[in-house]
């Protein structure tokens, strides 16, 4: 009877220990018929994993283009100088026009000037012209030569004091105020010594009629 009873509480024991193990390596879903312990056996696991979107904040910097303020290399072109304006009387425009000394006679007014930059300097003063059939010629012309006495060969070396010729044979000099010449243009004596220190070689002689 003792030996019933042993075995009996051993089968019990064997039982017990199959029913925690989950079956040993039996197969097949709850293998042995035991019970399933929470979280194990044939149950389908249930994983939860939170994965947080990342959030990628990129701030692209917005282009900033100055333009630099345009730079003028150029220079300005200098405006040109204006021809000094003819003084008042004159009828000489050439002779006005040039840029250092001038003379400038009227025939028919029997009057002479020197203009320095177009500004008169010296005159009017009187004057006589070539007679008829020796007119002295008129148009715009440059100081040739000078000489302190000339001797017309012409004209049995008729003296020609302070002569300033202008036109190939024609000059001004020391002259009569009351006899017309033979084409050049008569002055008085303090007149005709102003224009020989006064004009110089290249010089324009303007002769209007």
């Amino acid at each position: 009877m003792k030996r019933l009873l042993a075995g009996a509480a051993a089968l019990a024991t064997a039982f017990v220990l199959v029913a925690c193990s989950g079956g040993g390596a039996a197969s097949g879903p709850n293998a042995g018929g035991g019970a399933v312990a929470a979280g194990t056996g044939g149950g389908t696991p249930t994983t939860s994993s939170t994965t947080a979107a990342p959030t990628t904040t990129s701030a692209t910097p917005t282009p900033t283009t100055s333009k630099p303020a345009p730079t003028s290399t150029t220079a300005k072109p200098k405006p040109k100088p204006k021809p000094a304006p003819a003084d008042p009387g004159v009828p000489c425009a050439a002779a006005a026009a040039a840029s250092g000394t001038a003379a400038c006679v009227d025939i028919s007014a029997h009057k002479a000037w020197l203009l320095q930059g177009g500004k008169v300097v010296y005159g009017p003063v009187p004057m006589l012209p070539g007679r008829k059939g020796y007119a002295t010629p008129t148009g715009t012309f440059h100081v040739l030569s000078k000489e302190k006495m000339h001797l017309s060969k012409e004209f049995d070396n008729a003296k020609m004091p302070n002569s300033v010729f202008f036109y190939p044979g024609d000059a001004f000099h020391t002259g009569s105020l009351s006899v017309y010449s033979h084409g050049c243009i008569h002055l008085s004596a303090g007149a005709s010594l102003k224009f020989f220190n006064t004009l110089h070689v290249g010089d324009v002689v303007q002769v209007v009629p």
